[in-house]
């Protein structure tokens, strides 16, 4: 692993939130943009079967070293997501970290757009990045202004936009399979689900569902998306109250690490199927929830619509219906994971490593 650093604040104590092993990483950069003059970290967890993969998140940390566990862990997950969904593509991200109580205008926010693509760009080609959680492809295309390795461009400058309509049918395909799973049918109609985190997916995910017929609870930090609530009919909760809310399917959308030993304890739903990346707060968990006999389809199978679609309608002369057709075969992925954790008797989280690790075992 070869680890970059530019100028810093000074030293600090190391946040507990970073692993206590070294990482597995390739290649770990981390940078002070010069124009923004925020902390920017490039993460590449793995080439072994092509370009790494991940989107740019821009989100507000408590210390830069939350945002580089958050980058390290993404970035591992992502080489999971790629190789489980048959991308020849390894796994990376990129995190720019907003200091608490900084606020970014307009122009920093270019700036640091612009400092992304230099970081990029100087490693060459090994990552390529995406939108994520706080950016969007009118950022990415600032991004392309300082280099190549950049997709999800909006569709006027010749991009394919953003992936979060595949994110979302890949995520409902999943819940449908999951039902089927659970209940032995997957009609979601008047089934209860707990939408947590209304964003870019949750919020399409939500009206996908809700014209199913499903019945919905939902909340979101933000207090403006109570607005989608409302127009859905939706019940509205806070979300500290979400996973306490008797229902069906528990929908994490938002940040990661939400399902904690004391979250699942307090479960009261038979599924756990989200958008959310890195769901479980330790690996741990996933034995929690199979002793509950809580269903959980594993994130970075269920949430692989984005990247497909990234992927694949990226490539010239790429079919809309055979990508439409893949994004939904994500269903039958996640069926198959979890019927082969019923067989074995294992963890879902288990079923579903067998499949990246097998493609990146023969690639080795």
């Amino acid at each position: 692993m070869t680890i970059i650093h530019a100028p810093a604040s000074p030293a600090a104590e190391v946040n507990a939130a970073l692993p206590t092993e070294a990482p597995e990483h390739e290649r770990v950069l981390i940078t002070r943009g010069p124009r923004s003059g925020l902390t920017i970290i490039v993460a590449v967890h793995s080439t072994r079967l092509g370009q790494a993969l991940g989107g740019a998140r821009l989100w507000r940390y408590g210390h830069w070293t939350d945002a580089l566990a958050d980058a390290l862990r993404l970035s591992e997950a992502m080489t999971m997501k790629n190789a489980a969904a048959g991308l020849a593509r390894g796994g990376g991200k990129s995190v720019i970290c907003i200091a608490p109580g900084a606020t970014l205008d307009e122009q920093t926010t270019r700036d640091a757009m612009l400092d992304l693509g230099d970081a990029v760009e100087s490693l060459g080609g090994a990552y390529m990045t995406a939108e994520d959680v706080g950016t969007s492809a009118e950022l990415m295309a600032v991004v392309a202004e300082r280099t190549e390795h950049v997709c999800g461009l909006p569709p006027e400058q010749g991009g394919v936009g953003e992936p979060a309509d595949a994110t979302a049918a890949g995520v409902h395909a999943s819940i449908l399979a999951t039902l089927e799973h659970v209940f032995g049918t997957s009609d979601v109609s008047n089934r209860h689900l707990v939408i947590a985190g209304l964003g870019q997916v949750g919020g399409r995910l939500a009206r996908s569902l809700a014209a199913a017929g499903a019945k919905l609870t939902v909340t979101d930090v933000a207090g403006t998306k109570r607005a989608l609530a409302d127009e859905l009919g939706a019940t509205w909760v806070e979300p500290h109250e979400a996973h306490l809310v008797e229902a069906d399917v528990f929908v994490p959308c938002g940040l990661g690490g939400v399902l904690t030993d004391e979250v699942v304890d307090a479960l009261r739903v038979r599924a756990v199927v989200g958008a959310a990346n890195n769901q479980l707060a330790e690996r741990d968990v996933a034995a929690r929830l199979t002793e509950r006999r809580i269903v959980w389809a594993p994130d970075f199978v269920a949430n692989a619509g984005g990247v497909i679609y990234l992927d694949v309608a990226s490539a010239p002369g790429a079919d809309q219906a055979a990508l439409d057709a893949r994004i939904a075969g994500i269903g039958d992925t996640v069926a198959s994971v979890l019927r082969s954790a019923s067989e074995h008797g294992t963890t879902t989280l288990a079923a579903a490593g067998r499949l990246p690790r097998t493609r990146l075992d023969d690639a080795r």
